[in-house]
């Protein structure tokens, strides 16, 4: 039952009191709710989405900081050494390992300035020479240096900075000393104009466990994609979960001034508009759950409020489907009530009414299929006609006789009121009759075409329809009797199809309108008496639904179209439906 409800209710067929009180007292209730829903939605997914790109920009900008940090202390450092070897004093300093003892106190002296510049994360500063000789603590093994990946590809020219990047310290004298740890790495060719450990490089490391262990947290807590890159495209530091980029990922990006570096985090739009999805699905869930509620509290306000009005209702559907013994009770002395009572009241006359007029109606259509045909005394018609004929025949006159034998033979057959249903083939029959007499008084000037089988001639038609529709085709159809007439019979289904033809001259367009209409069947002189008898036939004894259909265009001709169910005679002369 509610899924009939459902049905009839979204068609839009469903126009009752409650549906209405129903629709109005949703409309007040949804429309603010989901409007101040919808606002809500907005305004919190505008501002938790502007604080979360606001939140991943500082946190890029605060690794910004950290890394220059880093490097701008590196950069310090290798200034800080680089100037003290461009002194004219140092150019005792040589790549070999030093014999005397003033070679010996500078190298002493040299690697005291190198650990004063160390700080608590720098991991190791060295002086590499081209000969493998290094100055720095006595933990580095030159061989090592090719782990390093940045290392080979240095340039060789001995200029500029080369940052080395991220990289495990593998590279100590002995295996046991590499401590594994990731540092960040610097290295600067020396080009000294006074030749102290010209064409050597300078080594700087620094713990970047922190650095990472920054990256990671920010990896973690955005679910972005962190991205560092030098102004070559190489790789220094990449998230490692695969990722594939979009063109909808939100993009934070920064650039060190140190170095260049570019830092790229890559969120996709799915996870930076999360929240706010979250806060969507909430606000749907609440919004459809207090739909629910306000339907259900509106169904049952309007269906206790219009309880009675649906079964007055109901009691006039079905009147109008033919239960008229159909009654309301009468529960209060309200304006309900008194509908109630005045609908009995109504329905009573109804039956009353209804009674009286089929009595009538059954008394008028005897009287009318009566006066179709009923218009002279057959016998004395008859006996005229003989007595004509016998005169003819006497006096040689034959063409008369023959007319008269034709019209004899089609008066017998439409005065005859005993049946009112006879088969279609004694209808043609007449109708050959009737078109002798047309023949005899306008000569071979026209063309008849019959098309009907011989197994459809048993069915019943109305007796005396198809002879006016012959009479209106030669007196106002054709001129002089000269055309073509086609007349087709066949069967579709449990249906007879008729279709008479002819190319007289048409029918105008404002006569046409007027043919059928009863209004018009008394009206003198139009040629339409005829055609309104035979279509008051067929829906006396078929139906209202059946009847003729008249198309005619003037000057080209007029076709009628008659449909009507099979019906043929018994063996016992009762009438049987196919």
């Amino acid at each position: 039952m509610h899924k009939r409800f459902n049905i009839r209710l979204l068609s839009g067929s469903y126009r009752s009191i409650r549906t209405k009180l129903l629709f109005c007292f949703l409309i007040v209730t949804i429309i603010p709710l989901l409007s101040l829903g919808a606002l809500s939605y907005y305004q919190s997914a505008k501002v938790i989405n502007s604080q979360f790109g606001k939140y991943g920009e500082n946190t890029v900008a605060q690794l910004e900081q950290q890394m220059s940090s880093y490097l701008n202390r590196m950069n310090q450092t290798t200034e800080t050494v680089y100037s003290y070897l461009l002194d004219p004093a140092r150019v005792d300093l040589g790549n070999q390992v030093p014999t005397t003892y003033k070679e010996i106190m500078d190298k002493n002296d040299f690697e005291v300035l190198l650990k004063a510049l160390k700080t608590d994360r720098t991991t190791g500063i060295y002086i590499i020479t081209s000969s493998g000789y290094y100055y720095g603590e006595n933990n580095l093994d030159v061989s090592k240096l090719s782990r390093i990946p940045a290392w080979q590809s240095m340039s060789d020219a001995n200029e500029g900075k080369y940052w080395l990047g991220f990289y495990a310290q593998n590279h100590g004298m002995k295996e046991t000393e590499d401590s594994g740890m990731t540092v960040l790495g610097l290295a600067v060719p020396i080009n000294n104009p006074y030749g102290a450990l010209r064409g050597s490089k300078i080594l700087i490391e620094e713990n970047a466990e922190d650095l990472l262990h920054m990256f990671r947290l920010f990896e973690n807590d955005t679910k972005a994609h962190l991205r560092i890159a030098d102004p070559q495209g190489r790789t220094i530091y990449e998230t490692a979960a695969a990722f594939t980029s979009q063109t909808s990922d939100i993009v934070w990006n920064k650039t060190l001034a140190a170095n260049h570096w570019t830092i790229e985090a890559r969120l996709p739009a799915q996870s930076f508009y999360r929240s706010s999805g979250i806060i969507r699905s909430n606000t749907i869930m609440v919004a459809v759950a207090s739909c629910l509620l306000a339907f259900g509290l509106a169904y049952l306000f309007s269906t206790r409020l219009t309880a009675r009005i649906r079964r007055l209702k109901d009691a006039m559907q079905k009147v109008s489907f033919g239960k008229l013994h159909t009654r309301t009770p009468v529960e209060a002395k309200d304006e309900l009530g008194i509908l109630d009572t005045s609908f009995n009241n109504m329905v009573g006359g109804i039956q009353t009414l209804i009674g009286e007029v089929e009595r009538s109606e059954r008394l008028k259509k005897e009287a009318e299929l009566k006066a179709f045909h009923y218009q002279i005394n057959p016998h004395l018609l008859f006996n005229t006609l003989n007595s004509i004929q016998w005169k003819a025949r006497l006096q040689g006159a034959e063409d008369i006789r023959q007319m008269l034998y034709h019209l004899t033979m089609v008066l017998e057959g439409n005065l005859d009121i005993s049946q009112e249903l006879i088969p279609l083939g004694r209808e043609l029959r007449m109708i050959e009759h009737f078109l002798k007499i047309q023949e005899v008084r306008y000569g071979p000037v026209f063309e008849y075409e019959q098309a009907c089988d011989e197994q459809l001639k048993r069915y019943l038609i109305p007796r005396m329809t198809l002879q006016p529709l012959f009479e209106n085709i030669f007196f106002h159809g054709f001129e002089d009797g000269k055309g073509v007439i086609r007349l087709t019979v066949r069967e579709e289904g449990n249906q007879l199809l008729l279709i008479l033809s002819d190319n007289g001259v048409g029918i105008p367009a404002d006569k046409l309108k007027r043919l059928l209409r009863p209004s018009d069947m008394k009206r003198k002189g139009r040629g339409g008496l005829g055609v309104q008898n035979a279509d008051q036939k067929f829906k006396l004894h078929f139906g209202l639904q059946h009847g003729l259909t008249v198309q005619s265009i003037q000057g080209e001709g007029t076709t009628i179209i008659i449909e009507w169910p099979k019906k043929e005679e018994s063996p016992h002369g009762n009438k049987q439906d196919h």
